[in-house]
């Protein structure tokens, strides 16, 4: 090969690698809670806009089952969970980036039933009835919507009568998806996933002080690869144009 046609292909190689190094994007990792999905991928489409070469990969689940995974070691970079104490034991163990624990969200907690098929329930009260066969709420011990709503349930000392009829599910979505179809009679869900849903009606608010307050703290994982994007997508989620999307999907901000 000659000097000259050694020198393009030389050139041309490293044009190449040029092109593929500014085409490569980094993967960010979020796990969040189930109810967040509609939400997050609104984020995730604004994002994209503002950070074209960072590609946010979500995983969705009950709160309690995410922890599990990063306590295992699952590569993920950023945590949201829908209650404090999933977030509390991945810090009690050292499993969390320091100084990137936050409050973001809040949210409520509703009664809601099939929009066709209400069959007189106007109160929580009302699930004691025996016309109400089926109930559906989260697993308390791995979902935050049915820790709650077994609080609910206790302080309103019903839980232990309707447990014969309750219906518990993985995640907060499931509980909706029930809701939706017709299989439960009622189920108990966040504010914002009765909002995303048109297969459903609201019954009641809980009462006042029945539960402990919903919050929803953020925070990066101590053994993410990508600590300073990590860093930048939280505070992406304090921005005002975040906070804007949450409050379309029924959230409130908890700073």
């Amino acid at each position: 090969m000659s000097f000259s046609s050694t020198l393009v292909f030389a050139c041309s190689l490293i044009s190449n690698t040029n092109s593929s190094s500014i085409n490569q994007s980094t993967n960010l990792t979020i796990s969040a809670a189930a109810s967040l999905k509609t939400a997050m991928e609104k984020i995730q489409y604004l994002y994209g806009h503002t950070k074209p070469r960072i590609k946010l990969i979500y995983n969705f689940g009950s709160s309690g089952s995410l922890q599990k995974q990063i306590e295992h070691g699952a590569p993920i970079d950023v945590f949201i969970s829908a209650a404090t104490d999933k977030m509390d034991a991945l810090e009690k163990q050292g499993l969390l980036l320091e100084n990137t624990r936050k409050n973001l969200l809040k949210n409520n907690i509703v009664l809601i039933v099939p929009k066709e098929k209400r069959i007189g329930i106007k109160s929580f009260r009302d699930l004691s009835s025996q016309s109400i066969r089926k109930i559906a709420m989260g697993e308390p011990k791995s979902v935050p919507i049915g820790h709650y709503a077994q609080q609910v349930l206790k302080n309103l000392k019903i839980f232990e009568k309707i447990k014969p009829k309750v219906v518990f599910a993985r995640d907060v979505r499931q509980v909706l998806y029930y809701v939706e179809t017709g299989n439960v009679d009622a189920g108990i869900v966040y504010a914002s996933d009765m909002k995303v849903s048109k297969g459903v009606e609201l019954v009641a608010d809980v009462p006042v002080n029945s539960h402990s307050p919903v919050l929803y703290p953020v925070a990066a994982i101590k053994s993410t690869k990508n600590a300073k994007l990590a860093r930048e997508l939280i505070d992406f989620l304090f921005q005002e144009t975040s906070g804007r999307i949450f409050k379309n999907y029924g959230f409130e901000l908890a700073e």
